[in-house]
């Protein structure tokens, strides 16, 4: 007897010791998918108040004329220059320009613009890779409203390769230029560092 007892007990144990685990494990499991579904939310929810209130604050934008922005430009330097201003949620100023340029002119022009600050200013426009670019307008897509941003314009800038970007920094500006040479078209942003 003694020794059916020796033999049943570690056995039970063992199964019990199993089962155990296994319980624990379901449990851990489905813990991690809950915080991991919690959090995913949580990240949607955070990004979509974001871009709600940077829509809002688009909607709530001032027209702004590029000159005002950058002065000394005349219509032989662009044509049909509008504009909106803007403030992000954090404060900061912003601006988002279209128009028609040559780059010839406009690149030089803009370089030339004054700077508060010139050891943080960039004495030359530099062309970039624009996939970072592209990336971002892909990814604040997906949370827009329809017929919030020109969808003709969004797909031209993600599938036309001659498109080129730059980037410019004439110090409290930073300008992030967006140049379609087929049409001339520009699509410039600027932000106001301070």
């Amino acid at each position: 007897m003694k020794k059916l007892i020796l033999t049943i007990v570690p056995a039970f144990l063992l199964v019990s010791c199993n089962k155990i685990e296994e319980k624990i494990n379901q449990t851990v499991q489905k813990t991690t998918e809950t915080v991991k579904q919690k959090a995913q939310d949580a990240v949607e929810e955070t990004v979509k108040k974001t871009v709600n209130e940077s829509i809002n604050s688009l909607t709530n934008s001032q027209d702004v004329k590029f000159n005002q922005v950058f002065p000394g430009a005349d219509k032989a330097i662009i044509s049909e220059g509008t504009g909106k201003k803007f403030k992000f949620p954090n404060g900061s100023e912003g601006f988002v320009f279209k128009y028609k340029a040559d780059k010839a002119t406009l690149i030089p022009f803009l370089e030339s613009q004054h700077t508060t600050d010139e050891n943080k200013s960039d004495k030359t426009a530099r062309k970039i890779d624009g996939q970072s670019i592209i990336d971002k307008i892909s990814f604040v897509e997906k949370f827009l409203p329809e017929n919030t941003i020109d969808s003709g314009f969004l797909d031209d800038i993600k599938n036309d390769n001659s498109i080129e970007y730059y980037r410019l920094k004439r110090f409290p500006n930073s300008s992030t230029i967006i140049y379609n040479p087929k049409n001339q078209t520009v699509l410039q942003y600027v932000e106001v560092n301070k």
